[in-house]
C-alpha cells in the first residue's frame, strides 16, 4: 500500500501564488530570501519590480542572491524605453521586394528589436545569434548612452555614411577597460530582454558563445527566460585542429546555449535520425536469476533453432526451442538468466510497439521503437556533422572568391539547429546577422525539404577595416557583405534546385521514380524564397513638432481652414516610407504583400490584399476616397491635411459611413 498523503487543513498560501504569478510575468524579479525562521524561500525583488514598472531609474538595494553589475538598472530601463525611430524600405538593394517573405534590416539591433516587438510579438519560433565573444579584441560595444535616446545620439554624432545613412557608434572593448564585463553585459542584457518578447511560447533561442562570457551569458538568460527554461548548453566541436599556443589547454570547442520561453509548450527537439537504441543488458550477474517469457512474433533475432547456454559465469538458458523464419522468432519462448528487465517491463515495451532484438553474441538485446526513428539531440555537436570554422571560412571564400568576413559560423551548424524542429514553416530571427549565415542556412534547408521557413536578419552598419580583404573587395560595411551573400547564395541554391528537378524529371520520364509526398508534383522540390526586403533604421518620419507641438513657436502651425497642423512629415520621406511606418504602428508584418495602383489620380497602396489601404498624396478628392472605401479595407491611412478642400474634409466621415463604416481610419 502506498503511503497516504497528509491533508492540508488550511487554505492556499495566497502570497506564494502571487509570487508565482509575478514571477511568470517578470522572471528576472524572482529571487531568494530568508524568512523569519531563517529558511530560504522564493521571493520578489521589489527593487527590480519597481524598475520594471517605472519610467525612471529606481534607487535602492538590499543584499540578496542576484546577478548584478554596474548600471544594470539603466540597462533595464533602456530595454523598456520606447523608440520614435522607424524603418525605411530600400527597393534598389532588395531582391523580389514585392513577393518575398524575408527581411534584411540595417541598424542598431536594440532599436530594431523594439520596433519589431509590436509587429512580431510571440511570432518567432527560432532565434539564432552569434554575438561578440568579448575576447578582448572585439569592437562591439554599442554606445547605448543611458541619458540619451539612440536617435539623439545619432543626430548629435557625425555617424553617417556617404549616402547619408545613420551609422551607430561602436568602440573597442579590451581587458584594459575597467568595465570589460560590465560593458558587454550592458550591451547584451536589453537586447535579450526585448528579444524574449518576440519568441513564441514554443520558441527557442540559440546563442553561440566562447569560453570568455559563457558563464555570464547563462546567468543573463536564466534571469531573462527563467532557470527552468534552459534546454541545454550544447558543446560544438569548432575545430579538429585546435590552437597549440596555449601551454595549459588546447580549446577545440565553443558553446551554443539554448533557452526556451516555456518548456511546457515546446515540442520535442529532433537530433540525428537514427534508431532509438538502448542497451538493457541481460549480462549483469548482480541481478537475481529470473525467467522472461517472450511472446511469439515479438522478437527479431539472428538465432537458429535449438537450445543455448551461454558461458559459465553469465549463464543464460533458452528453456524452449526457438524457431526463426525471415528473421522473426515465430514461437513464444522462455529465457532464464540474470536479467535486469522484469516481465511487466518487457510487456510494457512490447505493448508500446518496441521491437526486442536479441543478438547471438551473449544474448544482449537492444530495442527499437516501431515507427520512431528520431532521437533528441545530444549535448555534443560534432564537427563531423556540422563542420567547423575552416568549413565556415571555405563557404565564404567559395561564394566571394576570397575571405571577406572573419570568424563566420558554418551554415551547416545553423541548418542543424533549425532541423531540431519537425515544423518546416516558421520564422527565424538573427539580430547579430554578420555575414548572413543564418539566412543562407534557412534558404538551403528550405531547398532541401521544400520548407517555408522565413528569416529576419538585423545587422549594424559596421564599417569594414580599411586594410581588410572586404574593404579591398569594395565592401564598405558588414551589411553590404551580408546582402551580397544572400544574393549569391540564393542564385546558387536556385541553380541547384533546378538541376535536381531536371534529374527528377528525367527519372520520371523513365518511370524510375515513385511520387513523393513531401515535395512538389512527382517529387519535385519546391523553389525556395531567396529574396529579401531591405529596411533601414532611421529617425522618425515626423518633425519634432509632431511629438512636442507645445515646444515650438506658433508660427510653425497653420491656421488656415484646410489644415489643423503645419506639414509634420520630413521633406525627404516618401509615401512608401510612410506606408512602412504605418505598418509598424498597426502591427502588420513588414513582409506583407504590397501592391500599388492609381485611383483617381492618387497613388494608393494595398497591403495584404486589403488589410490596409493607404495614400499619402495631397489634394485627396471625394472620388478617390469613395473608391477606396468601396474596397472595404480593415484599415485606411492618409497624411494629415491631405484633403483637396474643406468640403472633402467635411464629407470624409460620411463617405466611410456609407460604404465601409467598420474600416479603422488613421491619419499621420
Amino acid at each position: 500500500m502506498s503511503k497516504a498523503e497528509r491533508m492540508k487543513l488550511e487554505t492556499a498560501d495566497i502570497t506564494d501564488e502571487n509570487i508565482e504569478k509575478i514571477g511568470a510575468l517578470f522572471p528576472n524579479c524572482l529571487t531568494e530570501a530568508k524568512d523569519e525562521q531563517g529558511r530560504l524561500r522564493r521571493a520578489i525583488d521589489f527593487d527590480k519590480l519597481r524598475q520594471e514598472l517605472s519610467h525612471e531609474v529606481v534607487e535602492g538595494a538590499d543584499e540578496r542572491y542576484r546577478f548584478d553589475w554596474p548600471e544594470k538598472r539603466k540597462a533595464t530601463l533602456l530595454a523598456n524605453t520606447p523608440t520614435k525611430m522607424t524603418l525605411r524600405p530600400c527597393r534598389e538593394e532588395s531582391v523580389n521586394f514585392d513577393t518575398t517573405q524575408n527581411l534584411y534590416i540595417e541598424g542598431d539591433n536594440l532599436e530594431v528589436l523594439k520596433l519589431l516587438r509590436e509587429n512580431y510579438y510571440k511570432q518567432v519560433k527560432m532565434i539564432y545569434i552569434d554575438p561578440p565573444y568579448n575576447t578582448g579584441k572585439d569592437s562591439f560595444v554599442y554606445d547605448d548612452d543611458f541619458r540619451k535616446s539612440t536617435e539623439e545620439f545619432s543626430d548629435e554624432s557625425d555617424a553617417t555614411d556617404e549616402e547619408g545613412n545613420k551609422i551607430f557608434d561602436i568602440r573597442q572593448n579590451n581587458e584594459s577597460n575597467g568595465r570589460f564585463h560590465t560593458d558587454w553585459l550592458n550591451m547584451m542584457y536589453p537586447r535579450l530582454k526585448v528579444a524574449k518578447d518576440l519568441l513564441r511560447d514554443d520558441g527557442v533561442i540559440f546563442i553561440s558563445m566562447g569560453e570568455e562570457e559563457i558563464g555570464n551569458l547563462k546567468k543573463l538568460c536564466q534571469e531573462i527566460f527563467g532557470e527552468d527554461n534552459l534546454i541545454e548548453n550544447y558543446i560544438w566541436e569548432s575545430t579538429f585542429r585546435p590552437d597549440n599556443s596555449s601551454p595549459i589547454m588546447r580549446r577545440n570547442a565553443e558553446y551554443v546555449i539554448c533557452f526556451t520561453r516555456n518548456t511546457s509548450m515546446i515540442e520535442r527537439l529532433v537530433g540525428e535520425v537514427k534508431p532509438r537504441e538502448g542497451l538493457p543488458s541481460l549480462t549483469k550477474s548482480s541481478m537475481a536469476a529470473s525467467v522472461l517469457t517472450f511472446p511469439a512474433h515479438t522478437v527479431k533475432t539472428s538465432l537458429k533453432d535449438g537450445k543455448y547456454e551461454h558461458g559459465a559465469k553469465d549463464s543464460y538458458t533458452l528453456l524452449d526451442d526457438v524457431f526463426v523464419k525471415n528473421g522473426i522468432i515465430t514461437n513464444s519462448f522462455r529465457l532464464e538468466g540474470h536479467v535486469i528487465w522484469s516481465q511487466s517491463n518487457l510487456e510494457k515495451e512490447i505493448a508500446a510497439g518496441t521491437e526486442i532484438i536479441i543478438k547471438s553474441d551473449g544474448f544482449v538485446p537492444y530495442t527499437k521503437k516501431t515507427g520512431d526513428s528520431e532521437m533528441s539531440p545530444t549535448k555534443l555537436i560534432p564537427n563531423s556533422v556540422v563542420g567547423d570554422v575552416l568549413a565556415a571560412n571555405a563557404e565564404i571564400a567559395q561564394l566571394f572568391d576570397k575571405k571577406v568576413f572573419s570568424y563566420p559560423k558554418p551554415m551547416s551548424l545553423v541548418k542543424y539547429l533549425a532541423g531540431y524542429f519537425k515544423d518546416k514553416d516558421f520564422l527565424v530571427l538573427d539580430f547579430f546577422s554578420g555575414s548572413a549565415t543564418t539566412a543562407h542556412a534557412v534558404m538551403k534547408l528550405n531547398a532541401e525539404d521544400s520548407g517555408k521557413r522565413k528569416f529576419i536578419m538585423v545587422q549594424l552598419r559596421e564599417t569594414c577595416p580599411e586594410k581588410s580583404e572586404a574593404a579591398k573587395a569594395g565592401y564598405k560595411n558588414i551589411c553590404e557583405i551580408g546582402k551580397e551573400r544572400i544574393r549569391r547564395a540564393g542564385k546558387k541554391i536556385l541553380e541547384e534546385v533546378a538541376a535536381k528537378n531536371a534529374e527528377i524529371a528525367k527519372k520520371n520520364m523513365q518511370g524510375e521514380l515513385e511520387l513523393e509526398s513531401g515535395g512538389g508534383s512527382a517529387g519535385r522540390l519546391a523553389l525556395p524564397d531567396v529574396g529579401f526586403r531591405v529596411l533601414k533604421l532611421d529617425s522618425s518620419n515626423m518633425k519634432d513638432v509632431y511629438y512636442n507641438p507645445k515646444e515650438f513657436e506658433e508660427e510653425f502651425v497653420f491656421h488656415d481652414s484646410d489644415a489643423s497642423l503645419a506639414e509634420n512629415i520630413k521633406p525627404d520621406r516618401t509615401g512608401e516610407d510612410l506606408l512602412f511606418d504605418t505598418m509598424l504602428r498597426l502591427g502588420i508584418p513588414l513582409s506583407a504583400k504590397i501592391a500599388a495602383e492609381e485611383i483617381h489620380g492618387k497613388k494608393v497602396f494595398t497591403v495584404d490584399d486589403g488589410l490596409l489601404m493607404a495614400t499619402f498624396d495631397k489634394d485627396l478628392n471625394e472620388e478617390a476616397i469613395a473608391a477606396i472605401a468601396k474596397r472595404k479595407p480593415v484599415y485606411f491611412a492618409m497624411s494629415d491635411g491631405g484633403f483637396a478642400t474643406d468640403n472633402v474634409a467635411d464629407n470624409f466621415e460620411q463617405i466611410w459611413h456609407e460604404f465601409s463604416p467598420d474600416t479603422k481610419r488613421k491619419v499621420i
